[in-house]
């Protein structure tokens, strides 16, 4: 399944160090497969990692394939990363997205 972890540009750096990501109590998992389930998981997500930086900052998102709910996710498993280029403003704007060789260049 696939889930979406709100986060922040600090928190980020902290799971990049600890080579995980906690399973947080406000993940994200889209209903199903398809795209617009996906995107709308995205954008909860985003939605909570604005409230995580409180207001002026970047929203993160990172999206992971795992098997089951509630255990670490370990970065091996974390497939992409999702944010704001510059600091968040309009929350309907969309997030850019990072490949896995890219999230460290995030922090």
């Amino acid at each position: 399944m696939r889930v979406y972890v709100p986060s922040s540009l600090g928190l980020l750096a902290e799971w990049l160090a600890a080579d995980t990501v906690p399973w947080p109590a406000d993940a994200i998992i889209a209903a199903d497969d398809d795209e617009e389930s996906e995107y709308a998981a995205l954008m909860a997500a985003a939605d909570e990692s604005a409230e995580l930086i409180g207001g002026a900052g970047r929203r993160v998102v990172v999206v992971a394939e795992v098997a089951g709910e509630d255990a670490p996710i370990p970065l091996r498993l974390v497939v992409a990363a999702h944010a704001d280029v510059t600091d968040f403003t309009d929350p309907d704007d969309d997030l850019a997205w990072f490949a896995t060789q890219e999230i460290h260049g995030l922090v």
